[in-house]
């Protein structure tokens, strides 16, 4: 049985342990500012400007992220996760899945997937086993929304989920210090073109073969 000292000395150790709330909100900031900036400048933005745009100190950035390569590990496994999650709210709001897919390509642009793709041709371990397995979540519930949507007749069968994520990934990714500082207001209505070209009945008949996600994979 342990005595009212021992107790006393867990119940510290647990408080301890456990991160701050402003510890974690601080957490938060910082990698959201990363994202942000990575998008407006690319991934090679200075880590201090991370941390004014953070509203935290150098010392705050660098104790929760110890070089750019963590911080770039966070980011990529905030946004694959973040859009993992629209994808799944997508399917639980729309009755009809080619609804639901169209939601999920347009929530997935405003988080800024296309981002991704400068970040992951860094040096930053893309194969880390928790970015894997985020990677995965993603995939699957993006080839279930493509599934969906073919069951119902609603998409064309001459695609796969690997021309949805490369289309969506193309058309989102920034293009850091170009001259139309506005391309972002042109992103979601090229989307919905992309889209309506991905409706039944086909209009065209597409070159090549549909990108699957051993394709993908097999580029990485």
């Amino acid at each position: 049985m342990k005595t009212v000292a021992e107790t006393d000395t867990c119940a510290a150790q647990r408080r301890a342990s456990r991160p701050r709330a402003d510890a974690l909100r601080n957490r938060e900031r910082i990698v959201t500012a990363a994202r942000e900036m990575f998008v407006e400048f690319g991934p090679d933005v200075p880590l201090d400007e991370v941390a004014r745009r953070a509203g935290v100190g150098n010392a705050t950035l660098y104790r929760n992220f110890p070089d750019r390569d963590a911080l770039t590990h966070e980011v990529v496994l905030s946004v694959t996760s973040r859009t993992t999650d629209r994808a799944e709210e997508a399917v639980a709001a729309e009755s009809d899945p080619f609804a639901a897919l169209s939601r999920f390509v347009h929530a997935a642009a405003d988080e800024r997937i296309g981002a991704l793709c400068p970040m992951l041709s860094g040096s930053f371990d893309k194969n880390h086993p928790e970015l894997l397995a985020e990677r995965r979540r993603l995939e699957e519930a993006v080839e279930g929304l493509v599934e969906r949507a073919m069951s119902a007749g609603r998409l064309r069968t001459d695609i796969a989920v690997g021309d949805v994520l490369v289309a969506l990934s193309q058309l989102t990714r920034p293009l850091p210090g170009i001259a139309c500082l506005d391309i972002d207001r042109f992103t979601h209505r090229h989307l919905q073109l992309f889209l309506d070209g991905l409706e039944t009945p086909a209009r065209s008949v597409l070159p090549g073969s549909a990108a699957t996600l051993e394709d993908l994979r097999r580029g990485r």
